[in-house]
């Protein structure tokens, strides 16, 4: 097995959470009332509750290392996720940065940033 790390993540309410993701294609692999795990293909999510979580303020965030990038983004699209600079959820195209490498970003309805990178 290849060694892999998961990100955890706030979840304020895990129906709401799981029927965001869901939009997006992750299926729910896990849940009791302490945590879940949500996967799409080899992506994994896990989340844990906190439903006191202010999303304006929140720190938490993570990269996903997606072979398409584009094709992520254009699924995230076609869920309606808007693409803004202010609010949640929303979705910022990818674009190819300074490091070279192409990046985007999606935040998740409780404030997480999940960067968007395209696997070299």
């Amino acid at each position: 097995m290849t060694d892999r790390a998961t990100p955890n993540l706030p979840a304020r309410d895990f129906v709401s959470t799981r029927a965001f993701y869901a939009q997006v294609g992750f299926t729910e692999d896990y849940r009791d009332d302490g945590w879940m795990i949500l996967r799409r293909g080899g992506v994994f999510l896990e989340f844990f509750p906190f439903p006191d979580l202010d999303p304006s303020t929140s720190s938490f965030g993570c990269c996903l290392r997606l072979d398409d990038v584009d094709d992520f983004y254009a699924v995230c699209r076609a869920a309606g996720l808007p693409e803004t600079t202010r609010g949640w959820p929303r979705i910022h195209p990818p674009r190819r940065e300074s490091s070279g490498l192409r990046i985007g970003a999606l935040i998740d309805p409780d404030g997480s940033l999940l960067r968007l990178v395209q696997n070299g």
